[in-house]
C-alpha cells in the first residue's frame, strides 16, 4: 500500500517530466520548420500556444505570438506552470517529497535536469541545444526509472501519470495541427502540406515509424497512426492500454465502488479507441472527437483525485508546491495520508 500523498506525488512527478519532454519536442520541431519557411510569423508559432490550451494566459502576458515570446513562455517562463522550467521544477519538488519511493539514480538525474534548466531560465536565453538536452534528460530519467524501480504500486502510479500526460498532449497537438492545416485547401497535397504533416509526426517522435508502416503521408493515415495504432508508444490507444493496465493493478480485483467506476471510465475510453475506425471519427468531426476525449481525460483525472488521492475538487491545487511560480491548475494537494487503494 502507498499513502495517497506519495501516490499523488509519484503520479505528478511523471506527468511533469513527460510534459517537459513534449514541450521541448514540439518547440524544437517548430523552430527547425520555421528556418525552412519564408513566412514564420504568428501562423507558425501561435499553434504551439494553442496546444497548451493557455492562449488567454499567453496573450495577457505577451500580447503577440512571435517566435521569441512563444519560446520564452513555453520554455523559460517560471511563472507559467506548464513551461519546461516550471514543469521540471515541479517534478523535482514532487520527487523530493518521496525520496524513499524512488531510487537514488532517479533523484540524481531529476536533480541534474532541474539545475540545467534553471540555469537556462535564470539567464533568460536559450542555447541552440537546449531542447535536445531537455529531451535527453527527460528520456534518461524515464529510462532510469524503468531500469531501477520494482514493478510495485509506486511504479504503476509513475506509469499512469506518464501515460495520461502523453495521451493528453498527443490529442492536443493532433487537434490543433489538424485545425491549422486543413482550413487551407490550397495547401492540401502540396509540398508545404507534406512538410507540415511530417513536422506533426516529428513533434511526437513518430515520423520514422509512420513511414515504415504507412509510407506516404496523408492526413487520415496520420490521424489513424496517432490515435488508433496500438503499437506506437505515443498514440492515444497505446497510452490508454498501458494506463489502464497500471490502473487495474492499482485498484485490484475487488475495488470499492469509486475505484470500480474509475476503472470502468478508463475502460470505456480505451474500448472506443480500440474498436474505432478513423473514417467514422473524421466523418463525425475529428475536432469534436478530440475535444470530447480531452474532456473525458480531465474527468478521469478528477475521478482519480477523489478515489485514489482522496482530494476534493476544491483542494486540487497540485502535487508538491514549487517555490517559484504559480501552482498548475491540475496539480493535486499532497497533505493526505490515506492508503490507496482502500
Amino acid at each position: 500500500m502507498l499513502l495517497s500523498r506519495v501516490a499523488n506525488a509519484l503520479y505528478w512527478m511523471s506527468r511533469y517530466i513527460e510534459r517537459a519532454e513534449n514541450i521541448a519536442r514540439f518547440i524544437d520541431v517548430n523552430a527547425q520548420l520555421a528556418l525552412d519557411r519564408s513566412a514564420a510569423g504568428e501562423q507558425q508559432w501561435r499553434p504551439l500556444v494553442s496546444v497548451t490550451g493557455d492562449e488567454k494566459i499567453f496573450f495577457d502576458r505577451y500580447g503577440e505570438a512571435s517566435r521569441d515570446n512563444v519560446i520564452r513562455f513555453l520554455a523559460l517562463d517560471r511563472g507559467y506552470p506548464s513551461s519546461i522550467a516550471a514543469s521540471v521544477a515541479a517534478a523535482r519538488e514532487n520527487a523530493r517529497t518521496v525520496r524513499d519511493a524512488i531510487t537514488s539514480e532517479m533523484w540524481k538525474q531529476i536533480n541534474q535536469l532541474h539545475w540545467m534548466v534553471q540555469r537556462e531560465a535564470e539567464g533568460g536565453e536559450w542555447s541552440s541545444d537546449f531542447y535536445a538536452r531537455v529531451k535527453n534528460g527527460t528520456l534518461l530519467f524515464a529510462g532510469i526509472a524503468s531500469a531501477t524501480m520494482s514493478r510495485s504500486m509506486a511504479w504503476d502510479f509513475c506509469r499512469l501519470g506518464q501515460m495520461m500526460e502523453r495521451a493528453e498532449k498527443t490529442s492536443r497537438i493532433l487537434d490543433v495541427k489538424y485545425f491549422w492545416l486543413l482550413p487551407r485547401p490550397e495547401d492540401v497535397g502540396s509540398a508545404i502540406d507534406a512538410v507540415q504533416w511530417a513536422a506533426l509526426l516529428k513533434s511526437v517522435g513518430g515520423l520514422e515509424m509512420y513511414r515504415k508502416h504507412h509510407g506516404a503521408i496523408g492526413p487520415a493515415r496520420v490521424a489513424d497512426f496517432l490515435m488508433l495504432d496500438a503499437e506506437f508508444p505515443r498514440s492515444l490507444l497505446h497510452c490508454l492500454l498501458r494506463g489502464e493496465a497500471s490502473l487495474s493493478r492499482i485498484v485490484g480485483s475487488d475495488p470499492p465502488p469509486a475505484n470500480r467506476e474509475l476503472a470502468r471510465t478508463v475502460g470505456r475510453l480505451r474500448a472506443e479507441l480500440e474498436f474505432g475506425e478513423i473514417e467514422e471519427i473524421i466523418a463525425g468531426g475529428l475536432h469534436g472527437y478530440l475535444d470530447r476525449f480531452q474532456e473525458r481525460l480531465n474527468g478521469v483525472d478528477k475521478a482519480m483525485n477523489r478515489s485514489l488521492f482522496h482530494i476534493a475538487a476544491s483542494d486540487a491545487t497540485g502535487g508538491a508546491a514549487v517555490a517559484e511560480g504559480a501552482a498548475a491548475p491540475d496539480r493535486a494537494a499532497p497533505e493526505k495520508s490515506t492508503e490507496v487503494p482502500q
